[in-house]
């Protein structure tokens, strides 16, 4: 299984930016698939997650109403659409997927087996 991300970049604070996760090797529309953001000197954290089949979505607190993940089962990516940046956004942002199937969101890091290498996300203030 492999996962390309991309999408990252240098934003002023209000602006957007749009993560692309690009996955191999499994049937990715039945499977969960989660970003998460890392800033220096701080523990990876959940940023959001969408349900294999149906497509739920969860959400962080500190992104709702201003991120949106989403997946295109055709072309095996899942998105997450940042708006209205802020400079604590600022992180390496990671794309992951478990080795299970899973029609749930999983927002706990443990669950996810495969990770992305990352993207860099700065927003400047």
């Amino acid at each position: 299984v492999q996962l390309q991300a991309s999408g990252g970049g240098l934003v002023q604070a209000g602006g957007s930016l749009r993560l692309s996760c690009a996955i191999s090797g499994l049937t990715f529309s039945s499977y969960a698939m989660g970003w998460f953001r890392q800033a220096p000197g701080k523990e990876r954290e959940f940023v959001a997650s969408i349900s294999g089949g149906f497509g739920s979505t969860y959400y962080a607190d500190s992104v709702k109403g201003r991120f949106t993940i989403s997946r295109d089962n055709a072309r095996n990516t899942v998105y997450l659409q940042m708006n209205r940046l802020k400079p604590e956004d600022t992180a390496v942002y990671y794309c992951a997927v478990p080795r299970i199937q899973h029609t749930s969101v999983l927002i706990d890091r443990g669950s996810y087996d495969y990770w992305g290498q990352g993207t860099q996300v700065t927003v400047s203030s």
